[in-house]
């Protein structure tokens, strides 16, 4: 099990090639390649893991959610703390590198000490590492999200990051917004691939067949492992049906049962489930179905710095976009796990050399585009970022974009939680824009909605985020809002969550029978008509040059 002993050996900064202290957060810590690295090995088989990369090749800054609510019987456990309750949890002292990597408490100040994360050439440098202090027992394994969230990724249709993935070795994925590029790339990308692409839980609308494979077996240190995949159980509905007409998705969790007994059959030592459920859609499943060893969870973009045991069943939460890498060693007896340790590395960029041969591939990935790549639009005062319930900077600066630029009432902005964060004073550049825009149906709309179904869109969203029973939650945030404001009670039922919807502008109540100017993007409907939403948000930047947003009063939480 992860010490605090061990995460304090984490617990530092250091600039590359040496020990040298960072700053004076870091008085007395110092971190170097070695020390994230450092881990006495347990068992046989070593399991390294990622997921939610969303197609980021370069260090970036990324903020941990300052709000992160649960609901139901999640309410109160990972990952559903406030960053001191996170660091009270897990031994983490605050202003050191793991609050920082963990938590959004002091964000700028612990990122201007502790510097970038991230880096798939610096990831490429630990998997490289660690392979070679175990060779012959390493398995590699990425649970999705990967192909899409950046401008080359979008430029080149996922290619990209299928190149980065193999040159990685990568050896199992699953998946979600991959889907995004359609039915016909996603079958060329896949047989580009030389690891399998598993989702049990896609059958074809004709005939219920696989439409991917299930699962895989492999060996390492004498382990029969299968690996199972999981794909986004909710992509049709949370994504454009008509991007993937012929294949239907969903939780089928009595699939998931005959898939591990299937495993077992085969003679499977240990069972592991590459999944893209979301972190508490897992941790049910794990409760309601027996002989799985571990679940790599994504979607969610949770980083918990532990196992969270289930049952039997452990689980691992490695983050999002490239900033951790998770390293879990298991003792495997009589096709039981009798042992596991476990370290959740956070991949700080300035303490770790870059891998060379990735970082040439990441060059000649980005080098037709780095013109564009780093062109000005502005800058930014404060920092811009996503990752929240409610609120995100970057999102309500889209929605003043949307407000201005498509002459809207209120704007709408689905509640991702991928993209990058900039820090105060930086430049916004395409790459930025791109970093929280880069999807496939991207048009910003401009149409006429009532009060009625304003509430109703509202209502709907926040259900999918504070249902009960996690099996109906799909994983993102709160839709994002301009020009409107409510509160939310997240514990009451479906329907009767949100209360005093009122204009900002003229702190009217929100009229059910009035029509509003709305403008909003990302729809999932085909044939939607507007400019893309990084057009529409470059033009707003290049006119107000320096970005100043006041802090955000739009949502309200209520209740206890």
């Amino acid at each position: 099990m992860l010490t605090r002993r061990d995460f304090l050996q984490v617990a530092a900064a250091t600039a590359l090639g040496g020990a040298v202290p960072l700053g004076r957060a870091a008085a007395g810590q110092t971190i170097t390649q070695d020390s994230l690295l450092a881990f006495q090995p347990v068992g046989q088989v070593t399991l390294l893991a990622f997921t939610d990369l969303h197609a980021q090749l370069k260090p970036l800054w990324y903020r941990e959610p300052a709000v992160n609510l649960g609901a139901g019987a999640d309410r109160g456990l990972a990952p559903h703390l406030p960053a001191r309750a996170m660091m009270n949890a897990f031994g983490l002292k605050p202003g050191s590198a793991e609050a920082y990597a963990f938590t959004a408490d002091d964000f700028v100040h612990l990122a201007r000490t502790y510097g970038k994360v991230g880096g798939l050439d610096r990831m490429a440098t630990l998997v490289k590492a660690i392979r070679a202090e175990r060779p012959g027992n390493t398995l590699l394994i990425d649970s999705g999200d990967t192909w899409q969230g950046s401008y080359t990724s979008l430029k080149t249709l996922g290619a990209d990051m299928v190149e980065a993935q193999t040159l990685l070795g990568v050896e199992a994925m699953t998946a979600h917004w991959e889907f995004t590029y359609g039915e016909a790339r996603v079958k060329e990308l896949v047989d580009k691939l030389p690891f399998p692409f598993l989702a049990a839980n896609i059958k074809d609308t004709e005939w219920e067949e696989e439409v991917f494979p299930a699962q895989t077996m492999v060996e390492r240190g004498g382990v029969r492992i299968a690996v199972i995949g999981q794909a986004f159980p909710y992509t049709p509905v949370a994504n454009p049906r008509w991007q993937m007409p012929h294949w239907s998705f969903g939780i089928r969790e009595e699939d998931m049962r005959k898939q591990v007994d299937l495993a077992r059959a085969k003679g499977a030592d240990l069972v592991v489930v590459a999944s893209h459920n979301g972190f508490d859609v897992d941790r049910k499943m794990a409760a309601r179905v027996t002989g799985i060893d571990v679940i790599l969870t994504g979607h969610t973009h949770d980083a918990i710095p532990a196992v969270v045991p289930v049952g039997d069943t452990l689980l691992v939460a490695p983050g999002s976009h490239g900033k951790f890498l998770a390293r879990l060693d298991l003792e495997v007896r009589d096709k039981r796990v009798v042992r596991h340790a476990f370290r959740l590395i956070p991949v700080l960029a300035d303490a770790i050399a870059p891998d060379p041969e990735m970082a040439a591939l990441i060059e000649r990935i980005r080098a037709p585009h780095a013109a564009e790549l780093s062109r000005v639009v502005g800058h930014t005062r404060g920092l811009l970022s996503r990752r929240g319930n409610f609120n995100g900077t970057f999102d309500d600066l889209i929605c003043q974009a949307m407000l201005s630029e498509r002459d809207a009432e209120i704007a709408l902005s689905p509640g991702f939680r991928w993209g990058a964060a900039l820090m105060p004073g930086e430049a916004i550049t395409t790459e930025a824009i791109f970093n929280q825009t880069a999807i496939t149906y991207p048009n910003t709309y401009r149409t006429e909605m009532t009060g009625a179904m304003l509430r109703d869109i509202l209502e709907d969203v926040a259900d999918n985020l504070f249902h009960p029973d996690p099996y109906y939650r799909q994983g993102g945030d709160m839709v994002r809002v301009g020009g409107l404001a409510f509160a939310i009670d997240p514990a009451k039922p479906m329907g009767s969550r949100l209360g005093d919807l009122r204009l900002t502008r003229t702190g009217k109540k929100l009229d059910a029978a009035r029509s509003y100017v709305v403008s909003g993007w990302a729809s999932v409907n085909e044939g939607t008509q507007g400019p893309p939403i990084w057009e529409v948000v470059a033009n707003h930047v290049a006119k107000v040059k320096e970005v100043t947003l006041p802090d955000s009063h739009a949502v309200r939480v209520v209740g206890g």
